[in-house]
């Protein structure tokens, strides 16, 4: 069986916001090569991390690739300018579009990798026509912008809906990478990855966890990966 490979996609949002060009040069210094950009728009969640101006300059400084993960109520304002700015994949919730087909082929028609975005309890069944379609599903771990929030864990279920979601592309012939994110830490990596996860957003509990530097945390989720699979 052909070894499946998992990507680390450090959340920039993690990173210290005054100084983003040195947290991606350090990114880059510990062998990162794809940087999760959460767009968050205050109408659909309380926290707008990122601006539309600081992700193209940080475009011009990097080749690292830009996976975006949109959380709005414009999705299709948001992605034409997400294409004009040169971002390499771009996902969007389910939960606030209702043209999908517009907003796949839309992002497609640019060249771009496209995929949606699931809230912890959205149903899989919205999947059903589109899996074919999608290069990425992202589960969301959590409910977006409530990373900081008090109570707000993990789901219970994340492997079970990884799981599901892992058997519902494979019946739809789908080629899509189930990207997860929500307090992605070291103690559930295992699990969710067995269960069928490709990328890892990681955050506090990981790249960014304190006490270490990113090469250190990169290593070491790299060598943990490597022992899982």
């Amino acid at each position: 069986m052909k070894r499946r490979e998992i990507t680390i996609a450090p959340s920039l949002i993690c990173a210290d916001m005054c100084n983003l060009e040195h947290e991606v040069r350090s990114l880059e210094e510990a062998g990162i090569t794809t940087l999760h950009v959460d767009f968050v728009e205050p109408h659909f969640s309380p926290s707008m991390p990122l601006g539309l101006d600081v992700v193209r300059q940080l475009r011009s400084r990097t080749t690292l690739t830009f996976d975006v993960h949109i959380m709005t109520l414009m999705n299709e304002f948001f992605i034409r300018e997400l294409i004009d700015i040169g971002v390499d994949s771009i996902v969007f919730h389910v939960e606030t579009e209702r043209h999908i087909e517009k907003m796949l082929q839309l992002i497609h028609g640019a060249g771009i990798k496209a995929g949606v975005a699931l809230n912890p309890a959205t149903p899989l069944a919205v999947l059903d026509y589109i899996a074919p379609e999608l290069d990425y599903v992202l589960l969301m771990l959590i409910n977006p912008g409530y990373a900081g929030s008090v109570g707000e864990g993990r789901i219970a279920y994340a492997a079970q809906k990884i799981r599901d979601c892992r058997r519902k592309l494979d019946t739809h012939e789908s080629r899509a990478r189930i990207v997860i994110d929500g307090r992605v830490s070291f103690d559930v990596i295992p699990a969710l990855t067995e269960a069928g996860a490709d990328v890892l957003v990681g955050g506090s509990g990981s790249v960014f966890r304190s006490g270490y530097t990113y090469a250190e945390n990169c290593s070491a989720l790299r060598e943990m990966l490597s022992s899982i699979h």
